[in-house]
């Protein structure tokens, strides 16, 4: 009936009864807690872009993984750091790798707590690209001759040059030499870049993880990871697949954590187009009919509408991603005075899991799940 029959504002009255009639409740059990892993020991190093966030040794994973389990936080997702990098990503799927290593240690030291392994290749590439990169074009070997040459120049100038995502002078612009020669004229090679992603999957199984959630966006790699998986012995270990990941601008202060920047051109070519809706619900499709168990939207919150066409549409665990850039725009908000910042943190929360999202991955889990306790 209407006003003044019906009166909504009466069970808004008091916190008692807000809480009384909530419709959408948190809990620290839907969060995942990213970690960026690196070589070394005692390493606890903060990410300039990413307050809070930090690359660490994997003793020092090791610490942060007990605080997360007994903070009630379910599970984990490992990124990994290695010590050298190559055209073929040898150290994503190296037994001794970074990521497996911290397996190992994580489980050994920290039973119980979920661990979900990300199956990608450009922590691992030296050009930064998530597949085999075909260089055979000629204006990519121009471009990248140009390149070098610039770097070597700066360097004899006494100039230090490190790898592209960092912010030392000359290397963003060593890649501005080479970025605009090559947008066309180089290729991601989906077919043989499946079989890394695969060899990637089963060395994280075999290291411990309960979970494989592959990032790459390459055509046909959930297919390619079940059928290696249940190969080796592995078929109870669920594949948790980032089927809708969009080509976004809120991923920088990730590539600044994993050090994952690509040296030239961008994603755009396996990543999704983020005007697509409808091509996202194809591609969750397809993840399912190779064997997807779970499935992941990422960013979150610029993709709500995305994260709830999935939840109508299709009856599986749903995960969403609140990326670097989510977190890093709130961190710099709340720094500067601008927002109420545990309000906005819990705010952004709720609406990813009211969009339909009961998976929540978010650097924001630790100080969450203690506002939640």
């Amino acid at each position: 009936m209407p006003y003044p029959t019906d009166r909504p504002r009466r069970l808004r009255r008091s916190e008692a009864l807000r809480s009384f009639v909530r419709e959408t409740r948190l809990s620290p059990e839907g969060f995942v807690y990213p970690l960026f892993v690196c070589p070394g020991e005692g390493v606890r190093k903060e990410v300039r872009s990413m307050p809070g966030v930090y690359n660490l040794s994997v003793d020092e994973a090791v610490t942060e993984c007990r605080e997360v389990k007994a903070l009630g936080i379910p599970s984990v997702i490992l990124f990994g750091l290695p010590e050298e990098k190559d055209e073929m990503a040898s150290g994503a799927w190296d037994r001794n790798g970074i990521v497996q290593r911290a397996a190992r240690a994580i489980k050994r030291e920290v039973p119980g707590l979920l661990l979900m392994g990300d199956v990608c290749l450009c922590e691992y590439m030296s050009h930064g690209h998530c597949g085999i990169v075909d260089t055979s074009g000629s204006g990519y070997s121009k471009a990248r001759q140009e390149a070098d040459a610039f770097v070597r120049e700066l360097e004899s100038r006494g100039k230090r040059v490190i790898k592209v995502g960092t912010q030392a002078a000359g290397a963003a612009t060593a890649t501005e030499l080479i970025a605009p020669a090559t947008a066309e004229d180089y290729e991601i090679v989906n077919d043989a870049t499946l079989e890394l992603l695969a060899k990637t999957a089963v060395s994280q199984a075999e290291a411990g993880m309960d979970i494989i959630a592959p990032s790459d966006m390459m055509d046909g790699r959930v297919q390619a990871i079940r059928t290696a998986l249940d190969g080796s012995g592995f078929e109870n270990v669920p594949v948790l697949s980032y089927a809708a990941k969009f080509a976004s601008g809120f991923y920088g202060p990730f590539r600044e954590a994993a050090d994952s920047a690509p040296h030239f051109g961008d994603r755009r070519s396996y990543q999704m187009d983020p005007a697509n809706l409808r091509e996202a619900m194809r591609e969750i499709e397809l993840d399912l009919e190779e064997g997807a168990d779970m499935i992941m939207v990422k960013p979150a919150m610029p993709y709500l509408d995305v994260i709830r066409e999935a939840r109508t549409r299709y009856d599986v665990p749903l995960a969403a991603y609140q990326v670097s850039g989510e977190y890093a725009m709130i961190k710099a908000a709340a720094l500067n005075g601008w927002i109420d910042y545990q309000r906005v943190m819990i705010e952004s929360l709720l609406c990813i899991q009211r969009a339909g999202a009961s998976i929540t991955l978010t650097y924001f889990a630790k100080e969450a799940a203690k506002l939640l306790a």
